[in-house]
Protein backbone atom coordinates (compact mmCIF):
# COMPACT_ATOMS: atom_id res chain seq x y z
CA UNK A 1 0.00 0.00 0.00
CA UNK A 2 1.37 3.37 -0.98
CA UNK A 3 0.23 6.49 0.85
CA UNK A 4 1.27 9.94 -0.34
CA UNK A 5 0.72 13.00 1.82
CA UNK A 6 0.55 16.51 0.41
CA UNK A 7 -0.76 19.99 1.16
CA UNK A 8 1.65 21.12 3.85
CA UNK A 9 3.19 24.56 3.94
CA UNK A 10 3.98 27.59 6.05
CA UNK A 11 1.21 29.70 7.55
CA UNK A 12 0.79 32.20 10.31
CA UNK A 13 -0.96 31.33 13.52
CA UNK A 14 -4.71 31.39 13.04
CA UNK A 15 -4.43 30.29 9.44
CA UNK A 16 -5.64 27.15 7.71
CA UNK A 17 -4.26 24.31 5.62
CA UNK A 18 -5.79 21.26 4.03
CA UNK A 19 -3.75 18.11 3.87
CA UNK A 20 -4.42 15.20 1.53
CA UNK A 21 -3.44 11.56 1.73
CA UNK A 22 -3.79 9.58 -1.47
CA UNK A 23 -3.86 5.80 -1.22
CA UNK A 24 -2.96 3.42 -4.01
CA UNK A 25 -5.59 1.00 -5.21
CA UNK A 26 -8.88 0.58 -3.39
CA UNK A 27 -7.45 -0.16 0.06
CA UNK A 28 -9.18 2.87 1.47
CA UNK A 29 -12.54 1.17 1.23
CA UNK A 30 -11.73 -1.47 3.85
CA UNK A 31 -9.11 0.18 6.03
CA UNK A 32 -9.16 2.60 8.94
CA UNK A 33 -7.17 5.71 8.11
CA UNK A 34 -5.24 7.76 10.58
CA UNK A 35 -3.46 11.10 10.61
CA UNK A 36 -0.35 11.48 12.72
CA UNK A 37 2.27 14.13 13.31
CA UNK A 38 5.79 14.38 14.62
CA UNK A 39 7.22 17.61 15.93
CA UNK A 40 10.98 18.09 16.31
CA UNK A 41 12.26 16.26 19.35
CA UNK A 42 8.92 14.63 20.06
CA UNK A 43 7.37 11.25 19.41
CA UNK A 44 4.94 10.74 16.60
CA UNK A 45 1.39 11.15 17.85
CA UNK A 46 -2.11 10.43 16.66
CA UNK A 47 -4.07 13.39 15.36
CA UNK A 48 -7.23 11.81 13.94
CA UNK A 49 -8.63 8.35 13.26
CA UNK A 50 -10.94 8.09 10.28
CA UNK A 51 -12.94 4.85 10.16
CA UNK A 52 -15.06 4.05 7.14
CA UNK A 53 -18.56 5.26 7.92
CA UNK A 54 -18.06 5.58 11.65
CA UNK A 55 -17.35 8.40 14.06
CA UNK A 56 -14.07 10.19 13.49
CA UNK A 57 -11.87 10.53 16.56
CA UNK A 58 -9.50 13.39 17.29
CA UNK A 59 -6.76 14.02 19.77
CA UNK A 60 -7.65 16.52 22.46
CA UNK A 61 -5.11 19.01 21.14
CA UNK A 62 -6.81 19.38 17.74
CA UNK A 63 -10.45 18.66 18.50
CA UNK A 64 -12.65 21.52 17.38
CA UNK A 65 -9.99 22.91 15.04
CA UNK A 66 -9.20 20.02 12.71
CA UNK A 67 -11.67 18.10 10.57
CA UNK A 68 -10.83 14.82 8.86
CA UNK A 69 -12.78 13.29 6.02
CA UNK A 70 -12.41 10.53 3.48
CA UNK A 71 -13.34 10.27 -0.18
CA UNK A 72 -13.61 6.61 -1.04
CA UNK A 73 -14.23 7.27 -4.71
CA UNK A 74 -10.86 8.99 -4.99
CA UNK A 75 -9.02 6.90 -2.40
CA UNK A 76 -8.11 10.06 -0.54
CA UNK A 77 -8.30 11.20 3.06
CA UNK A 78 -8.21 14.86 4.02
CA UNK A 79 -7.32 16.85 7.10
CA UNK A 80 -8.70 20.37 7.22
CA UNK A 81 -6.73 22.33 9.79
CA UNK A 82 -8.14 25.61 11.01
CA UNK A 83 -7.07 28.03 13.74
CA UNK A 84 -3.55 26.71 13.49
CA UNK A 85 -1.20 27.23 16.41
CA UNK A 86 2.58 27.29 16.54
CA UNK A 87 2.45 24.01 18.44
CA UNK A 88 0.85 22.38 15.39
CA UNK A 89 4.19 22.66 13.61
CA UNK A 90 5.21 19.13 12.65
CA UNK A 91 5.57 16.67 9.82
CA UNK A 92 2.14 15.16 9.20
CA UNK A 93 1.67 11.58 8.08
CA UNK A 94 -1.17 9.27 7.24
CA UNK A 95 -1.35 5.56 7.68
CA UNK A 96 -3.83 2.72 7.36
CA UNK A 97 -4.81 -0.11 9.65
CA UNK A 98 -7.52 -2.69 10.14
CA UNK A 99 -7.94 -2.71 13.89
CA UNK A 100 -9.14 0.35 15.78
CA UNK A 101 -6.95 -0.09 18.90
CA UNK A 102 -3.87 -0.24 16.67
CA UNK A 103 -4.60 3.20 15.27
CA UNK A 104 -4.17 5.04 18.57
CA UNK A 105 -0.44 4.45 18.83
CA UNK A 106 1.90 5.47 16.03
CA UNK A 107 4.45 2.91 17.27
CA UNK A 108 2.21 0.15 15.93
CA UNK A 109 3.12 1.02 12.35
CA UNK A 110 6.28 -0.28 10.76
CA UNK A 111 6.36 1.91 7.69
CA UNK A 112 5.53 5.50 6.85
CA UNK A 113 5.38 7.74 3.84
CA UNK A 114 7.47 10.86 3.45
CA UNK A 115 4.94 13.05 5.25
CA UNK A 116 4.22 16.70 4.61
CA UNK A 117 5.70 19.57 6.60
CA UNK A 118 3.41 22.04 8.34
CA UNK A 119 5.04 25.13 9.82
CA UNK A 120 3.01 27.63 11.81
CA UNK A 121 4.65 30.91 12.74
CA UNK A 122 3.55 33.45 15.32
Amino acid sequence: VQLVESGGGSVQAGGSLRLSCAASGSILRSGIMGWYRQAPGRQREMVAIVPNGETIMYSASVKGRFTASRDGANNTVYLQMNSLKTEDTAVYYCNIGFSLPVMYNARNFGSWGQGTQVTVSS
